[in-house]
């Protein structure tokens, strides 16, 4: 299967900051274990609150954030590593300079990661995993050969 956010309808978030685009919620049926979207984040303000999630964060175009967590500030730009998070800890979010979009995995019941990948690195030995394209914005689920191109991998990991 392959998702191109483009085609995927924004769904608006519940503090106006911004929207957001599902491109995975595995398994289909039932409560999910893991969740991923692109969003567009136009606003400062908090993020969203899940007890019982793993969040990773990476941010795809725009100048970046700050997240303000209980134990201090995180600034990620494009091109940082993804941060991985208490979903709980809902930080706040100031933009560096303007709109940002971003790529989010959240992960509940289950262990899994969201890395960096490089054009030609072989697909991790997950349960579970795919590509999501950093320059189309194509999840490819589940991946199949190696990184066609730079991106991230996608997976869970128990």
């Amino acid at each position: 299967m392959i998702v191109d956010a483009a085609q995927v309808p924004p769904q608006p978030w519940k503090n106006g900051g911004g929207v957001t685009r599902e491109l995975l919620r595995w398994p289909e049926e039932g409560p999910w274990r893991l969740r991923l979207s692109v969003a567009d984040i136009a606003a400062d303000g908090p993020f969203s609150a899940f007890p019982g999630v793993t969040r990773w964060f990476a941010v795809l175009d725009g100048a970046g954030v700050v997240l303000t967590f209980a134990d201090g500030e995180r600034t990620l730009r494009p091109g940082d590593a993804p941060l991985c998070f208490d979903g709980a800890a809902a930080p706040g979010c100031r933009l560096i300079a303007g709109p940002t979009v971003d790529l989010n995995l959240m992960l509940q019941g289950t262990g899994g990661a969201l890395l960096p990948a490089r054009q030609g690195d072989p697909v991790p030995a997950w349960p579970q995993v795919g590509f999501f394209a950093a320059s189309n914005r194509r999840l490819h689920w589940p991946a199949v050969g190696p990184s066609p191109e730079d991106g991230f991998w996608i997976g869970t990991t128990a």
